[in-house]
């Protein structure tokens, strides 16, 4: 089904960077939880989409297709498909930046975390159990010794 340059531009412009479904869906679970966090934290390198500051979690939304998840087969239905040089070129770039960020904020001190939207969509109390998870290990890490 062949599209038009108005459709597509349509479409595109529905796709956000902020307050995605799947962010809200992770952000309401951990407010619940009683975590408060940082949205969107600009003092970070990457901006993540959720800061736990008290226990430096960076936490990372990220949409299967924009940030190249099973890139080795996305890329090879890419080839297949309209302006293939763009897309590959834009996403390739989005995981070398990811990583770099990723580098810079482990530099900093922080622990970094990135799910899927679809496993946030499917399996929310997975990814709960991995931040506490992570939470809990910040927060026995920190402690002399025997002083548990």
């Amino acid at each position: 089904m062949p599209r038009d340059a108005k459709t597509i531009s349509k479409n595109m412009s529905k796709i956000h960077s902020k307050d995605t479904s799947i962010e809200l869906l992770l952000r309401k679970a951990l407010w619940h939880r009683g975590y408060r966090y940082r949205k969107n934290y600009k003092a970070l390198p990457g901006s993540p989409d959720i800061v736990l500051t008290k226990y430096k979690i960076a936490i990372f939304c990220d949409s299967e297709f924009f940030h190249g998840k099973d890139w080795e087969i996305l890329k090879i239905r890419l080839e297949k498909g309209k302006n293939p040089d763009f897309w590959i070129r834009k996403i390739e770039r989005n995981r070398n930046r990811d990583w770099e960020n990723d580098k810079k904020l482990l530099f900093l001190g922080y622990t970094v975390i990135h799910f899927w939207g679809q496993d946030i969509k499917k399996h929310l109390d997975e990814c709960l159990q991995a931040i506490e998870d992570a939470i809990y290990d910040i927060r026995f890490s920190d402690l002399p010794e025997g002083k548990i």
